[in-house]
Formats: C-alpha cells, structure tokens, sequence
C-alpha cells in the first residue's frame, strides 16, 4: 500500500499546531515525540519532522508528497510546489525594519544601503519591483542583531508580535508580505497517492470549517420565524422544530464566526430568545 508521507516542521509552534490540525482530521500518530518519522496508524500516511527551510528541497526532490509549511518558506524557496489549502494559523508577516532612532520617510531609504535577511529571494523581487538597489546579507538567524553589529543598515525578517524587534532596538516600517500556515503538495503524484492527498484534503476542510462555524439554537415566535430566517446566514435554510410552548419553534443553524456578534444583536431585536451557540467539532460541505 502507498504510503503519503508528509513533511511538518520539527519543532515550534508550526509542529504544534500542524499536528493538532493533522488528529483532528483524524490522522493519529504513536511515539511521534522526539522521532524523525513517524507512520500514522489510522491512515496511510508517514509524518517527517524536518527544518522549515529544508522541506521544499524534500519536496522537490520527491521524498516528501505534501507538507504544512509557511507561506513565506514557499514563497521564498518552493515555486516548485502548489499552494492546495491556507490553513489560518501561524500567521506572521515578513517586513522591513531599521533602527528605532534612524530617520525614515519611505522605502527609498533602502537605497544603496545594506539589508540582513533569511529571504533574498522574496526581498530582492520585492526591491526590484520597486526599483531600488541595496545590498543583501543572507542570515540564518539572529537576523536582528545585524544592524546594532555594524552588518545592515536594516533587515528583513518575519514580524509576529513586534516584541523581537523592540528588544533589539528596531522598528518596523514596511510590510512585504502576509503568511500563515499552508497545505502544499508536489505537482507530480501518482493516482493513489493523489487520492490520498485528496482525502487529507478533504478532512482537513471539514476540521476548518467546523473551527469557523458555529452551531445556534435559539426559540422564536411562529410568527417571526419567515423574519428571523431571512437573517441567519445558515447553509441552506434553518430547521425549524415546534416547541411544547404552543406559538413558539426552535430554530437550528449555523453561524460564521465572523459574522456572529452582528448577527446576534440583529436576532435579539427581532425577537429571538434563548440563543445557545454550540461548537462543532467537524462540518462535511
């Protein structure tokens, strides 16, 4: 039987979450602590732990089919594979930072100066596009530290929370482009292993929507009902179940979690009680 391995970060926050997202699709692993592989044993499927910034070499090399990896690590190195799925998850953003006391007033600071970075590819395209000329210094890590050494007169880096970067006595001043956590597979798989990619791909989608949905319930006047209706954004319709209470139904459906606070205040004012929101631990489209 075909095996579908899977590259995921070895360790960090991007493990963490892409193997909580991976059993809640229902893909289990034994002993996958401290292992450099481990085989699934509800699934076909084969988990590597690699570095970040290997895994689009695995990938094109063909030892790996699929990997959850960062935006910005496909960016950078793997125009070889395809973006399937964006995850939501291990958000971040590459930008361009200088030291919190150097005046600045555009990107035409960068002109000519010297820049650290783990991501010349990305900076470079960047740069040019914008037509200024700078000099790169590729960094594996510790990028920060680069200007206050005399190495830059500024970096490129991933920004989370910004706190890295005030530490070292930066500043962010231009954002070069969102990441999160993707779903990726190589672009030649054989029919097997494509099915079964095609079935990962189908649970992890009914993991995301059940983490973007809820289920609400919530009791009604007979007569509002058509009115109440016409304001939940269900997927279809909402189901309406007559209570013992003669006059009154309950209405069942689901809600996206962006939409959930305006929607709410608009059920309250058209009469709706008794609102009950309850997670969903999977929704098949």
């Amino acid at each position: 039987m075909e095996l579908l391995k899977i590259a995921v970060q070895k360790s960090g926050r991007l493990h963490d979450d892409s193997m909580r997202l991976l059993k809640e699709a229902g893909i289990k692993f034994d002993n996958a602590v401290d292992q450099l592989k481990a085989r699934s044993h509800t699934f076909p499927a084969e988990v590597l732990f690699l570095r970040n910034s290997d895994i689009p070499q695995y990938l094109k090399d063909g030892v790996v089919h699929a990997a959850i990896l960062g935006e910005n690590v496909i960016i950078e190195k793997g125009g070889h594979c395809t973006i399937v799925q964006k995850l939501g998850f291990s958000k971040c953003r590459l930008s361009l930072a200088v030291p919190k006391n150097q005046p600045y007033e555009g990107l035409h600071f960068f002109q000519n100066k010297k820049i650290a970075t783990s991501y010349p590819n990305t900076l470079k395209k960047f740069l040019d596009e914008q037509g200024i000329r700078a000099d790169y210094h590729q960094i594996s890590g510790s990028v920060e530290i680069a200007p206050n050494i005399g190495l830059a007169d500024g970096i490129c880096d991933l920004v989370s929370t910004g706190s890295t970067l005030f530490k070292n006595g930066l500043r962010e001043v231009h954002t070069i482009l969102q990441s999160e956590a993707c779903l990726v597979r190589t672009q030649n798989l054989s029919v097997g292993l494509t099915a079964l990619f095609d079935k990962l791909t189908f649970r992890i989608k009914a993991v995301q929507a059940s983490r973007n949905n809820k289920y609400i319930l919530l009791n009604v006047p007979n007569e509002k009902i058509d009115t109440i209706a016409q304001i939940l954004p269900g997927m279809k319709s909402p189901t309406v179940v007559p209570l013992v209470r003669e006059g009154w139904s309950s209405l069942h459906s689901v809600i996206s979690e962006n939409d959930f606070w305006e929607v709410i205040d608009q059920l309250k004012a058209a009469g709706a009680q008794g609102i009950l929101i309850v997670p969903i631990e999977k929704m098949v489209l």
